[in-house]
């Protein structure tokens, strides 16, 4: 197998859950958005919008309504200097129609791959990231105003790491794929 610039990316990221006390350069948000801009999705719905959290005051007010009582063991994302909040908004009607003929919520799915250009986006730039889907999502809702007919879906935290989590081992290649046949 080919050992391509890609694939050493990917194979170097990891969820990072401490961080070093430093701001991330708006220049380095941009370009991970600018990513996140140019992600496929269903019938180019993009049905997403990614709320940048890196205001300390606007971070501390989210950190405090998302990441307490039953949520409070993934407080510790409310020490990365940035938090991105990825909304699901109303796609598009024919997206909506796939959706039922295919019974795959493709909002959910776009959301996935725009929040993986992100967070690639973010590791070739020296940033590290960790998913969050355990937060109290009426918590940021109403932290940050969202209109009716949007949820908080998945969260990032983003900053410079202070840890260096080892490799996680993974299945082999014949458990995870196959040719022609399953």
């Amino acid at each position: 197998m080919l050992e391509t610039p890609l694939l050493k990316l990917i194979s170097k990221r990891r969820s990072v859950r401490k961080y070093r006390p430093l701001p991330v350069e708006k220049e380095k948000l941009l370009t991970c958005l600018e990513a996140v801009r140019l992600a496929p999705s269903a019938c180019n719905a993009q049905p997403y919008k990614f709320i940048v959290v890196d205001d300390p005051g606007v971070k501390d007010k989210l950190a405090a309504a998302v990441f307490s009582g039953i949520h409070a063991p993934i407080k510790f994302a409310a020490q990365a200097a940035v938090l991105v909040v990825v909304v699901s908004q109303k796609g598009k009607l024919s997206a909506w129609l796939g959706n039922q003929v295919q019974d795959t919520n493709f909002r959910l799915v776009d959301i996935g791959i725009a929040a993986e250009h992100f967070v690639l986006a973010a590791e070739e730039q020296g940033l590290a990231t960790c998913w969050l889907g355990w937060f109290d999502a009426k918590g940021a809702a109403k932290a940050l105003g969202l209109p009716a007919g949007c949820k908080a879906e998945v969260m990032l935290s983003v900053g410079y790491a202070d840890e260096a989590p080892p490799a996680r081992k993974r299945k082999t290649m014949e458990e995870i794929s196959s040719f022609n046949r399953y």
